[in-house]
């Protein structure tokens, strides 16, 4: 790697878990499809979420149980 290369990494190293996550993401993402951007992407995900809960193709559950099932893990 270059020395900007290792530079980048070793701040990317200090930023938190979700920060990483989210910048490992958009490298991958940019590897795949650099014209296409990943807000897009979840917006139009979100949209066929919502049209398949209304077609009644997928069911939704309560925050509550959400929320409980993973208070127990």
């Amino acid at each position: 790697m270059t020395d900007s290369a290792d530079t980048i990494l070793e701040q990317a190293l200090e930023l938190s878990e979700i920060e990483r996550a989210i910048v490992a993401e958009k490298l991958l993402f940019s590897l795949e499809n650099p014209k296409l951007n990943i807000e897009d992407i979840w917006a139009k995900e979100a949209d066929a979420r919502v049209d398949a809960y209304h077609k009644g193709d997928i069911e939704s559950i309560s925050a509550e149980e959400v929320f409980a099932r993973y208070r127990n893990r």
